[in-house]
């Protein structure tokens, strides 16, 4: 754990980064992306019968992946301030394209992960696997304590299709049966198109190569995020400052722009967790204020190559 005292000065930081504009909501940039998704999927099912089918999969699992970072990006209403209005935008990408629900990822993501991150018991994703990513919860199941290393690199693999079980789940529990029918209406729109338009041999082996690639990019992308970080029990988190638990429970990566695009902007994960509404696009920016400020006040700023994140990660886990 970091035994650096970390000052109380987050308004002094939002007060730098708010006066150079990189709060402000970007609804033209915003809404080029979205546009460019759906003009790629019309590519997509007009030139289907030209492609080799495993270079579609992959321009198809590219096209999810920027489905669900601009999904991410609307539901944080980075776009557009308005909550509503962003809900009914994220839709389209989240139900439609991708078959997951927004409501289940704004409750997971937006109002647990962000507001208790690697807190025990509060955030759901450091409570996968048996308590994988809880140094002081190993879980009941032994063979999980013993291989929980193993089982969860292979387990990176199948979070799309995990994704789509856990927002089915949500929405018939909650009885969000709208939202529900729009995640079913994935199947035809989306697979169904393809499988008419495109022999089955070939239409399956686009779906294989989607899935088999889609699940992995996402990932090895999320997994960088707070795994291998601080962790804390909630009465730990509540004597915490905003900037502290944020920044204690946070990694960023090294790599620039190339880096930036390819995770979707969360590289920048401590700049996303402390300004989640600042959009995708400004992050870079937030991050080298952010870094410099770190410096200024002597604050840990945590930051590593890919590579090394990996690295940490499958130390902690079998640390755990």
């Amino acid at each position: 754990m970091s035994t650096t005292a970390y000052p109380n000065n987050f308004d002094e930081l939002k007060a730098q980064v708010r006066e150079a504009g990189l709060l402000e909501r970007v609804p033209i940039r915003g809404s080029i992306e979205m546009i460019a998704i759906f003009v790629s999927l019309i590519i997509i099912y007009t030139t289907a019968t030209l492609w080799n089918p495993i270079l579609l999969g992959l321009f198809m699992t590219l096209i999810f992946t920027r489905a669900v970072f601009v999904s991410h990006d609307i539901l944080h209403t980075q776009y557009f301030k308005n909550k509503a209005l962003s809900m009914k935008l994220s839709y389209p990408f989240s139900a439609i394209i991708l078959s997951n629900s927004s409501s289940w990822w704004d409750f997971k993501h937006n109002i647990n992960h962000h507001t208790y991150c690697n807190i025990v018991t509060k955030d759901e994703d450091i409570m996968a696997l048996n308590g994988a990513f809880t140094p002081n919860n190993k879980g009941n199941s032994p063979f999980l304590k013993k291989y929980k290393h193993i089982v969860f690199w292979g387990a990176l693999f199948f979070m799309y299709p995990a994704f789509i079980a856990q927002s089915y789940n949500f929405a018939l529990k909650r009885k969000l049966y709208g939202e529900f029918a729009l995640m079913l209406l994935h199947w035809p729109i989306i697979w169904g198109t393809m499988f008419y338009i495109l022999p089955f041999t070939d239409a399956f082996i686009v779906f294989l190569t989607l899935n088999f690639t889609l699940s992995p990019w996402l990932a090895f992308g999320f997994i960088t995020n707070h795994l291998g970080c601080e962790v804390f029990d909630i009465e730990e988190g509540k004597e915490l400052s905003w900037m502290e638990l944020q920044m204690r429970t946070s990694r960023s990566l090294r790599g620039g722009k190339i880096v930036h695009w390819f995770y979707g902007g969360l590289n920048t994960q401590i700049e996303h967790h402390l300004f989640p509404k600042a959009p995708r696009f400004n992050l870079l920016k937030v991050q080298k204020m952010t870094r410099e400020f770190a410096e200024k006040y002597n604050m840990i700023y945590f930051e590593t190559t890919p590579i090394e994140a990996y690295v940490q990660i499958n130390n902690a886990i079998k640390e755990y």
